[in-house]
């Protein structure tokens, strides 16, 4: 897809960086960049603070961050390349590539389908979406941000023995599922998930910092908790979540290639390369799935199931939420609006109707992804005339 022209919008910087600007001011953000596109060329894009406080290392529009659950979106359109040729269905049932995968449900064992995966409708859990007690806790389960050169097979295992949380297609529950996926993804396609969807989606799309290993850690951010000031994460770090047994970061992780490459969590990515994907999605695919597909991943997949981290008014597509109902869910999102973010720091939505993308990428968590930044930063955007 190669470079987006810049055509920057002076109103639209003016709205957009006095909030930065604050954010930076009262210790809130580190740093981070910020890219808005609209029709096809960026309308504002701003590298603000530091990539490393310690050092002073000033942020930069290419620098790397650790993706997260950015990594979400882009498994999920290698995922779907694959089901456009035909090398798995939506509807397969996960047992033909995992046959040992058989997590159970009041004594028996459902079966799930790859679409349920994709989707949060599994009946699969998060550790951080349950208590200390909870059975991934307890099983030592991974959310593939934390566990160096934890394996694929260890992991499954692990998932396979801690259950379901529901019957598959009951509900919806944000889940390891993409996990689960790219493992199925690396069996059906016989070759290491990193290379499935550099194959599929990176390479055709030109982006050239995302992958399951970091291509130039000059330009990696240093990962910071939030303050104020931002903290440095160590070796290990737990950020608190709902009351609940914490997100389990280890930023090293990236660098161990014995661990098991996480499509839910496991990429890093640069800013714009993130924009590059949303664009392609948003105009038809990009050579990366067909235009009908990618009109898929932008529509509600869950019909009425409760989105239970994002509240009322909200569906969930493939890769993301889906604005259904703005009034119910109190958002500045515009109603068919596809969203989500990541627990590094990072926030992105698609208004296919307003021909609109937004990313923000940051080092400090989780104010990119849920805290004044982000939502002051996404209203002001989808306000913009």
């Amino acid at each position: 897809m190669g470079q987006i022209a810049d055509r920057p919008d002076a109103a639209l910087a003016a709205r957009l960086d006095p909030i930065v600007d604050a954010a930076l001011a009262e210790g809130r953000l580190a740093g981070g960049v910020i890219l808005v596109a609209r029709d096809g060329a960026v309308a504002y894009g701003r590298a603000a603070g530091q990539a490393d406080l310690e050092t002073g290392r000033a942020m930069t529009r290419d620098a790397i961050f650790r993706a997260s659950s950015l990594t979400k979106p882009i498994v999920t359109a290698a995922a779907l390349s694959m089901v456009e040729d035909g090398t798995f269905g939506l509807d397969d049932p996960v047992v033909r590539f995992l046959p040992d995968f058989r997590p159970a449900w009041q004594g028996e064992t459902p079966a799930i389908a790859l679409r349920h995966l994709l989707t949060h409708t599994a009946g699969l859990s998060y550790g951080f979406m349950q208590p200390d007690d909870g059975p991934y806790l307890r099983l030592g389960v991974s959310d593939g941000m934390d566990q160096p050169g934890l394996t694929f097979a260890e992991n499954l295992d692990r998932i396979s023995r801690a259950g379901l949380v529901f019957p598959p297609g009951a509900a919806w529950l944000y889940s390891v599922g993409m996990d689960v996926l790219g493992a199925a993804m690396e069996q059906a396609a016989g070759k290491p998930l990193g290379e499935v969807v550099a194959e599929r989606v990176t390479r055709r799309l030109g982006m050239a910092d995302t992958g399951f290993a970091v291509t130039d850690r000059a330009r990696l951010a240093r990962a910071y908790a939030d303050g104020p000031p931002p903290r440095p994460m160590g070796e290990t770090h737990v950020v608190p979540f709902a009351g609940l047994s914490g997100i389990r970061f280890a930023p090293d992780r990236i660098f161990d290639a014995g661990s098991f490459p996480s499509g839910g969590a496991g990429m890093a990515c640069s800013a714009p390369d993130m924009l590059a994907f949303l664009e392609a999605v948003r105009t038809g695919g990009g050579g990366v799935v067909s235009t009908d597909t990618a009109r898929s991943m932008m529509t509600n997949q869950t019909g009425s199931l409760p989105i239970v981290t994002s509240g009322p008014g909200w569906g969930f597509g493939f890769g993301g939420a889906v604005m259904l109902d703005p009034a119910a869910s109190g958002s500045p999102l515009p109603a068919g609006a596809w969203m989500w973010g990541g627990v590094y720091g990072h926030s992105w939505f698609v208004d296919p109707a307003g021909g609109t993308s937004f990313v923000l990428m940051t080092n400090t968590s989780t104010e990119g992804m849920s805290g004044r930044l982000s939502q002051e930063l996404m209203g002001a955007v989808a306000s913009w005339a």
